[in-house]
Order: structure tokens, then C-alpha cells, then sequence
């Protein structure tokens, strides 16, 4: 992509001579602690201002560095021991044998309330690898602990209200369906019953097939139609009914 330059038009007025401008410079710089510093430097020169004194006192030649002697000094042991042996609060020697106890005097103290320290057994463990793993034996379910419980092997309290609330629920339950049954009880049809019934069935039969033959051999109007139809239903059913009657000698009927 070519670039054009932009190049102004040449004019007469650009061969007049110019003036030279000159632009004032911005003022020199003067630091607000000029003054204190030539007071300062004014003023007479103090010794020992920036190198530390001028003379050092030397040390004496008698008092030389020794080996040692700036080491931290422990106290004396013997001392030490002594100081710490002195204790104000400390309680009186135990009397000999030979001294006479002085008579009359009561104690607070207690006896019968004196702690007795008991020396802890050690934990029961079991070491089951040869790495040195290890668990307590009490808790690992090895040893029969459970067993010796007065109430082992009986059923918890709690578990014998729960079957008594259970059993009672299924007694209940038990004598409901008893007596919805005895509300609903069939009633068993006697032998004679059942004879009398089958033969009224057989009459009504007798009585629907002598009609059923009486029809007309032409059948050519809707009336004709539906009796027919009507009628060859009514034997089907008494059919059913009087095979059902023959075939089972024990029959119950329900009440409703």
C-alpha cells in the first residue's frame, strides 16, 4: 500500500524572512532550606560531629583480656545448693522413736478419705500380623463380654410390647372377619329344597319349550324376531341353572 505524502503549495509569503522567537526560560530551581543551610555553614565547626571522638582512652596494661573472662560465670554449687535447700514453708523432720508425742492435740484429717492410688493395668491387646498391627481386645469382638450380661438371650422390652401390640392388632382383626362372616353367611339349601327347585326349573323349562315350538316357521316381522330371541335366551339360561342344580347336591345361597 503506497503512502502519500502530503507536500504544502510553495507561496510568495513563504520568502520573507522571519524573526526569531525566543522563548523565556522557566526560572532556576531554588531550594526552602537554602537559607537554613548558609546560616549553618556560617556558624563555627563542631568536633566530633560525624567520625565519633576524637580520643579513645586506651586500657590500662594491668587490665588485659584474659581467657575466659567474658564468659557467663555459673553461681557456685555448693552456694547454689545451700540457697536452695532453705525453704521457709518447708514442714518440720519426722520425730524419732525415742521422742514422747505430745498428748492432747486433734487432728482434721481425714483417714478414711485419703486417696489410694491404684497402678493401671495394662490394655489388652491383640496382634494380628507380623508388621506388629495391633487392636484393642476389648473392642475387636473376641472376647465374650456380651455373654456374661444378665439379660443375655432374653428379648428386650422394648421388642415384647411391640409382638404383645401386634398380637392384640391380629386378634382383633381375626374376630372382625369372623363376624363379617357370620353376617354374611350363606345359607346351605336342603336336599328337599333342592329337588323342589330343580323341578320348577324343569316345568319352566317344559312351559318355555312348548311355546318356543309353537313359533312360526316364517319369521318376517321384528316381533316375531325378538320373541324368539327372547325365549331361546330363557332356555339357555334354565339349561345352565338345572345342570348346576344336578351336578352339585351342596348348594349355598346368600342371605342378601
Amino acid at each position: 500500500m503506497s503512502t502519500q505524502v502530503y507536500r504544502p503549495q510553495e507561496s510568495v509569503y513563504g520568502l520573507l524572512p522571519k524573526e526569531e522567537e525566543n522563548t523565556p526560560k522557566p526560572p532556576r530551581y531554588v531550594s526552602k532550606f537554602r537559607p537554613a543551610v548558609v546560616q549553618e555553614e556560617k556558624l563555627p565547626k563542631r568536633p566530633m560531629r560525624t567520625m565519633g571522638p576524637a580520643k579513645v582512652e586506651g586500657p590500662a596494661p594491668e587490665k588485659f583480656l584474659k581467657k575466659h573472662s567474658k564468659e557467663p560465670k555459673l553461681p557456685d554449687k555448693a552456694q547454689s545448693a545451700k540457697e536452695g535447700r532453705i525453704n521457709p514453708l518447708k514442714k518440720p523432720p519426722v520425730p524419732t522413736h525415742t521422742e514422747v508425742p505430745p498428748m492432747g492435740l486433734q487432728t482434721k484429717r481425714d483417714f478414711t478419705k485419703t486417696c489410694t492410688f491404684v497402678s493401671a493395668k495394662p490394655q489388652l491387646t491383640n496382634v494380628d500380623s507380623n508388621k506388629g498391627h495391633k487392636e484393642v481386645l476389648e473392642k475387636s469382638g473376641l472376647v465374650p463380654k456380651y455373654i456374661k450380661k444378665t439379660d443375655f438371650g432374653k428379648v428386650p422390652p422394648y421388642l415384647q410390647q411391640r409382638n404383645a401390640e401386634k398380637q392384640k392388632a391380629q386378634e382383633e382383626y381375626d374376630s372382625y372377619v369372623k363376624e363379617q362372616r357370620e353376617k354374611q353367611a350363606m345359607k346351605q339349601l336342603s336336599e328337599e329344597e333342592r329337588r323342589d327347585i330343580l323341578e320348577g326349573l324343569k316345568k319352566n323349562w317344559d312351559r318355555n319349550h312348548h311355546e318356543y315350538q309353537g313359533l312360526s316357521l316364517v319369521i318376517d316381522t321384528s316381533s316375531k324376531r325378538a320373541r324368539k330371541e327372547r325365549l331361546e335366551t330363557t332356555l339357555k339360561q334354565l339349561e345352565k341353572d338345572i345342570e348346576t342344580f344336578e351336578r352339585f347336591k351342596i348348594i349355598y345361597i346368600a342371605d342378601n
